[in-house]
């Protein structure tokens, strides 16, 4: 059995640091390629024999440990990611990234409430020196949207939430996305989709995205007006089983990598069409 090994690293003679990436679409490459890195290690070490290493090189003034630093370092993310609290999805990990480079904001379904939205106005309205991109991150298998898709298929689930207010707050409005992923996959593959022995599975994966592109659109129009130099979102799906980044863009039904959201009405429409038809949700349906 392989080993991974995976070291921060700051201090290496003669290393090459990254810089921070001068725009939004440089830092979603970014993103997107440290990704691929990360995926690519991990599906090494199923073909390997002995230890795959991976060091991701720290610079260490964003630890406030260089000897030219004084007092606290100052925040420089070049990013602000939306993601589950899944502990399965370690995001700078995941990235390949390290201390100082995102701004990380975790609620369970990454939905937008209002704690979420106030934090990521936090980052634009103090963080936007560095500041270039806003990433919605869903994840394969989420539990918030599983439950939301339970309570879908047999209602009387949602019984034994009536005094939980908390958590009725995050699944009421994964309800709503459950409710329109549900509709898409019937108009794609006819009423009788439900008695699917994966319809379950199909439309949680098909609300999974759906959500998270959803809620990449919310957050650009939220900030849209508060950030003068209107900062770019952007969103996507990190498959457990495949350490990939994944979004049907409007163009291609098979994609890996974070992707902009849908502008208006037309083109969620058109989205939905590209979900349902992808590779991924297809094949849980055996088309």
């Amino acid at each position: 059995m392989a080993i991974v090994e995976i070291t921060y690293r700051y201090g290496t003679p003669g290393a090459t640091l990254r810089p921070r990436p001068l725009d939004a679409e440089s830092a979603r490459l970014r993103l997107n390629e440290g990704n691929r890195t990360f995926a690519a290690l991990l599906e090494g070490m199923a073909e390997a024999g002995g230890t795959v290493h991976r060091v991701v090189e720290i610079d260490a003034r964003d630890l406030g440990i260089h000897p030219t630093s004084r007092g606290t370092p100052g925040q420089l993310p070049f990013a602000a990611v939306l993601g589950c609290s899944d502990a399965r999805v370690p995001i700078e990990l995941i990235f390949n990234e390290g201390p100082n480079d995102l701004f990380v904001v975790r609620v369970a379904g990454n939905g937008l409430g209002d704690d979420v939205l106030g934090s990521l106005r936090y980052a634009v309205e103090h963080l936007r020196g560095s500041l270039r991109l806003v990433a919605v991150l869903g994840h394969s298998g989420c539990g918030a949207l599983t439950t939301a898709v339970d309570i879908f298929l047999e209602p009387s689930g949602y019984l034994s939430l009536a005094t939980n207010h908390a958590l009725r707050s995050i699944l009421d409005r994964q309800l709503i996305i459950v409710q329109t992923s549900a509709r898409r996959l019937a108009n794609s593959f006819g009423h009788d989709v439900v008695k699917h022995k994966r319809y379950r599975e199909a439309l949680t994966e098909t609300a999974i995205v759906t959500n998270a592109a959803l809620t990449a659109y919310a957050v650009q129009q939220e900030l849209r007006g508060f950030d003068p130099h209107d900062l770019r979102v952007v969103y996507g799906v990190y498959l457990l089983e495949s350490h990939e980044i994944w979004a049907p863009t409007r163009s291609l039904t098979k994609a890996s990598g974070l992707a902009e959201p849908p502008v208006d009405l037309a083109s969620f429409i058109e989205l939905g069409e590209e979900i349902v038809g992808s590779d991924r949700i297809a094949s849980l349906l055996n088309r």
